[in-house]
């Protein structure tokens, strides 16, 4: 393997992808959180949620907005040449221009481990919020508009969903016409084995690592989509909401990362409904709000 010498973070507050304003905060309060970088960084320009309703355009919600945005986080990119990757999102979608980029980079010794409860390979047709795409984009499925922008599309055998389950229909049957391997939560808990098996049956030499922290438990950790305040047992569709806790996941990414040289590490889907509540109360006080 070649020296990892040209690191690039990317703070990519985008929040169009799952139409939920809540994940600019959520990006934001990443890029404060994460410990210091080492190398450049770069924040893809994202105008922040004013309360307007984005609109559908041809199947996809906001999708104008989302094609600048993806252009501008390519142009970036290309102004670094990086080796390797951060992205601090943001909804799912953030990590379709740096894996793409990744992919041109590494070609076939580059592996996607997508860390999630969902799969993320739905189309228009199906959902019209591109984050549940991005996926199934980067393999050259879906909307034109997106999938012109990967230029070395990911083939199946270089993919391993880990943390899925309970897959809607859809989803169930395109992984396995395409034979994508998984990795369920009660697999990664008891070590990954068939993530280790990949890395090695299809010699992966480089791995990008997309998680999606709604990969995490609600009832233990609180910043994600199926632990909004308030919300009702049916609110999110009945879809597959995270089993695994914030130690299987880090275990997971340190085995993977100890075969294979880790060149791209997305963490989306950050809500911080606590952060944001209490920003919305103090801009209602006196003294110190509106």
């Amino acid at each position: 393997m070649s020296s990892i010498n040209k690191p690039l973070r990317l703070i990519f507050p985008q929040w169009q992808g799952g139409d939920n304003p809540p994940y600019y905060l959520g990006s934001q309060l990443l890029a404060w959180l994460s410990p210091d970088p080492k190398g450049a960084v770069e924040e893809v320009p994202v105008p922040k949620p004013t309360g307007e309703p984005l609109q559908e355009e041809n199947g996809i919600v906001g999708r104008s907005i989302l094609i600048d945005q993806l252009s501008e986080a390519r142009q970036l990119i290309e102004k670094h040449t990086p080796d390797s990757l951060v992205v601090l999102g943001g909804d799912c979608l953030v990590s379709l221009a740096p894996f793409s980029w990744l992919l041109e980079k590494y070609k076939d010794k580059l592996g996607i481990l997508w860390i999630d409860s969902h799969p993320d390979v739905q189309t228009p047709k199906e959902y019209k919020n591109a984050h549940a795409h991005v996926l199934g984009e980067l393999m050259g499925n879906g909307d034109s508009d997106f999938t012109r922008t990967v230029k070395h599309p990911v083939s199946p055998q270089k993919i391993m969903i880990a943390g899925i389950h309970d897959p809607l229909p859809y989803e169930a049957n395109f992984i396995s016409e395409h034979k994508i391997q998984t990795c369920s939560p009660e697999q990664v808990r008891s070590g990954a084995q068939p993530v280790l098996d990949w890395i090695k049956n299809e010699k992966i030499e480089y791995l990008a690592i997309h998680i999606d922290l709604d990969v995490l438990d609600p009832h233990n950790f609180r910043s994600v989509l199926f632990a909004k305040p308030g919300r009702g047992q049916h609110d999110f569709g009945d879809v597959a909401e995270g089993k695994l806790n914030i130690p299987d996941v880090v275990k997971l990414a340190n085995q993977a990362a100890s075969i294979s040289k880790a060149v791209g590490l997305t963490i989306a889907e950050h809500l911080p409904w606590d952060a944001l509540n209490l920003k919305n109360m103090l801009e209602e006080l006196p003294l110190i709000g509106k």
